[in-house]
């Protein structure tokens, strides 16, 4: 199976919405509409992916009037990625297919200040026990920061100097190689990154199936009133094309070189501004082909390395811009009504995942979301990183001595600084020490944000558990190498 070939932006939107349909399948038509490609660029893409293991059949539509039209789904076991969540104590392992599903998880115990040679060779055989005889599309690892998303290096992790300015990223796609016998590419995150990642997909995953229901019902209606092919009027009439959907004859009424139309797949001129084989998701404006999506990139064969999980360039959105959406809109709330939110990470360690106007932010030097090591004390207790007075050093202090109420006291205090600096929607809430007692945690971040609010005179945002799974961190892991084969 190639899997090169999914790196092509147009294939990588196919196959976006192929997943997003799940087991009850789109069809080929629908998939030109929600594309903008042409019905015969989705036939020539769909058909590869058929070639691949990729895509199959659904069976066949309900009929409206016409020939029901034949669904295509995704064959989510053809492929599966590796997350690796290296904690401080222990490694967590996680095997997801190509739906985003969690097929196996393994944890075990794991002394991150053994230092990079035993963690990796620990890494590896996790890898290697989860990917069995499957085809694996990545590995993609999650560690403490602060580090270096793009170089794929850990810079000073607190407590464990051993880490500094390890090549980790590609040190573990040479020992994975000669370990499983093929190239696999590798990607290397914040744990706080690669959790909210997962929460951003997720909501993304909510939104798009939303959007999926109401273009079925918007199609079922047109259709019982007479409309022919659903779209544009009679065929012949009003410029409208064979199909009925009102352009050319290749189905969408403007130049090949448009946007998406290109028949050979290009998706866009050739300066990639449209998209190209090594930038999925990288049309102007629109990551990802849908407004308001989680952008990321992936690292590997073929793709440069640069600004990962920012949003492009383009009419209406710069990545220094939250709350700007795509073309200048203002950005739909996902499901959970959370466009922007900070995921806030109680572990071994305090940190906080970003997602701005619905993009994972790193930061220009991908150093964004060191929330732990913010200064509330002055003068205060040392802390592991060399500060004073850190965030992270009194909240895990005070869950050290049982003081949960106090720890949950101090994580708000840094919580109300962040609603009030980047004004997200929503504040959520993980980790394990969260988890053991979310109760107190809930309650006093919640009561610090409200407190905020009422002296700003405007509604407190609100602060919720991050729900799912108990390997958010891991499977978030994972989502960064397989995320970008959907364009995302």
């Amino acid at each position: 199976m190639n899997l090169s070939g999914l790196r092509s932006h147009n294939t990588a939107r196919v196959l976006g919405l192929l997943r997003a349909a799940g087991a009850a399948g789109v069809s080929r038509l629908e998939l030109a509409e929600r594309t903008g490609l042409t019905p015969q660029a989705v036939s020539k893409i769909t058909a590869r992916l058929r070639d691949e293991g990729l895509a199959a059949g659904a069976g066949r539509g309900v009929p409206t009037g016409g020939k029901p039209r034949t669904l295509l789904r995704l064959v989510p076991d053809a492929a599966h990625a590796v997350g690796l969540h290296l904690d401080r104590d222990e490694l967590t392992a996680v095997l997801l297919d190509l739906a985003g599903a969690t097929v196996a998880a393994r944890t075990r115990p794991l002394d991150l200040g053994e230092g990079p040679g035993a963690v990796l060779a620990a890494a590896v055989e996790e890898v290697a026990a989860l990917r069995g005889d499957g085809t694996l599309t990545g590995v993609g690892i999650a560690m403490p920061g602060p580090l270096d998303h793009t170089a794929g290096v850990p810079h000073r992790v607190t407590g464990f100097p051993a880490w500094d300015g390890f090549p980790l990223r590609d040190t573990a796609r040479r020992a994975l190689a000669e370990r499983l016998g093929q190239d696999v590419p590798v990607a290397l995150d914040k744990d706080t990154n690669a959790a909210a990642l997962a929460l951003a997909l997720r909501a993304d995953d909510d939104r798009e199936a939303g959007a999926g229901d109401r273009e079925a019902a918007d199609d079922d209606r047109e259709a019982a009133d007479g409309v022919p092919g659903g779209r544009g009027g009679a065929p012949g009439g009003g410029g409208g094309s064979q199909d009925g959907r009102g352009g050319t004859p290749e189905g969408r009424g403007g130049a090949p070189d448009r946007l998406g139309a290109a028949p050979d797949d290009r998706g866009g001129p050739a300066d990639g501004r449209g998209g190209s084989p090594d930038r999925p998701g990288g049309a102007p404006g629109r990551p990802g082909g849908t407004s308001g999506r989680v952008g990321v990139a992936p690292d590997g064969p073929g793709v440069t390395p640069g600004r990962v999980g920012v949003a492009p360039d383009g009419p209406g959105v710069t990545p220094d811009r939250p709350g700007a959406a795509p073309g200048g809109r203002p950005s739909a709330p996902p499901a959970d009504g959370a466009a922007s939110f900070a995921y806030l990470h109680v572990g071994t360690g305090l940190g906080a995942g970003l997602v701005l106007a619905g993009v994972l932010h790193r930061g220009a030097r991908t150093g964004a979301g060191e929330f732990g090591h913010q200064t509330v004390q002055l003068d205060g207790a040392a802390c592991g990183c060399g500060g004073r007075g850190c965030l992270e050093a009194l909240c895990l202090a005070a869950v050290a001595r049982g003081d949960l109420d106090e720890a949950a006291r101090v994580l708000g205090a840094g919580a109300a600084n962040l609603a009030g600096l980047l004004d997200v929607d929503r504040v959520l809430l993980g980790g394990r020490v969260v988890a053991a007692a979310p109760g107190p945690f809930l309650r006093g971040v919640g009561a610090a944000l409200a407190d905020r609010a009422r002296r700003a005179g405007e509604p407190p945002v609100p602060v919720a558990l991050a729900t799912g799974s108990p390997h958010l961190v891991a499977e978030g892991a994972a989502q960064l190498v397989l995320a970008p084969l959907f364009g995302r």
